[in-house]
């Protein structure tokens, strides 16, 4: 039987979807703005004419930032950090995530080693200490030292610890009664049915990582050395010099370039891969993807 929505529910809906477009747009609004900005010629962004759609378009502002060496380098680094940072994370999190989500019957000391994790969530070492720590373990300057400080994250392994512990407890305990040992149960079993927590997961700590600026500019001496985010906040928060020390060439590039249209250059190419990579995960962010895997 098909049952007329009311007049309230009516309106209600359309007051949902208009807020949520406007939400969206709101949300939109500065990358597309940055992006039409990147694309402008230097005039335009000088006066402040580029609102949504590009000014004059041009492509030399992205010719140009990608032949700095300086942000092909950044760019590297952040890569290779990602590249290591997000599978050392994942074995972290997964070797800690698995035992914890566990009753204590089966894992005596559970909440000891629950409340040593959580400790470090609250309280830590000092920044002072931390430099002197990875400064002593001779790590300054090299990729080590912003991959290992933040190899177990503590957040994401809860997140992940209380996804395992909704599982049902009859699987587990068919496929030890199968033969199955605990890696065999973890590998097989457990994350297979876990992909929505670990997609979760995979994208916080690439966002992380990729996204992460402050370690970058505490631990790396050298500016070759530096992630893409640390670059990009000397750039965005230092004077370019090219605007000091001109070569004819240079002379050329303000024509159609300008300091704003490089920067938003290089912020949107920054953001571009975890744009890139979203659309890929966001097919596991579901649930249900254990109903009636356990029948009988």
């Amino acid at each position: 039987m098909h049952i007329k929505p009311s007049r309230a529910y009516r309106a209600f809906t359309i007051f949902n979807h208009v807020f949520m477009v406007l939400v969206m747009f709101l949300c939109l609004f500065p990358l597309v703005h940055l992006l039409a900005l990147s694309f402008s010629a230097s005039w335009a962004a000088s006066a402040k004419l580029v609102k949504l759609w590009p000014v004059a378009f041009t492509w030399s502002s992205y010719e140009y930032v990608m032949q700095k060496p300086e942000f092909v380098s950044s760019l590297l680094v952040s890569v290779k950090r990602v590249a290591i940072g997000v599978p050392l994370n994942m074995l972290m999190i997964i070797l800690a995530a698995y035992p914890l989500s566990k009753e204590k019957s089966e894992l005596r000391a559970r909440n000891i080693y629950a409340c040593f994790f959580i400790i470090t969530m609250l309280f830590s070492g000092g920044l002072i200490p931390t430099y002197m720590l990875i400064r002593s373990l001779r790590m300054i300057d090299t990729i080590w030292a912003l991959v290992l400080p933040g190899a177990v994250s503590v957040y994401n392994m809860l997140l992940l610890m209380n996804f395992l512990r909704q599982l049902p407890k009859e699987i587990e305990e068919s496929a030890f009664l199968d033969g199955a040992g605990h890696l065999t149960n973890l590998w097989h079993i457990q994350l297979p049915l876990s992909l929505p927590a670990l997609a979760t997961v995979v994208m916080f700590c690439t966002v992380g990582h990729w996204n992460a600026w402050f370690d970058g500019l505490i631990y790396m001496n050298r500016p070759e050395h530096y992630p893409l985010q640390s670059y990009l906040q000397t750039v965005v928060t230092t004077i370019d010099q090219r605007m000091t020390n001109m070569t004819t060439r240079d002379i050329e590039l303000l024509k159609v370039i300008s300091n704003r249209t490089t920067k938003a250059a290089q912020i949107f190419l920054a953001a571009l891969p975890i744009l890139a990579v979203y659309p890929f995960l966001q097919k596991y962010f579901m649930t249900g993807l254990v109903l009636g895997s356990v029948k009988g």
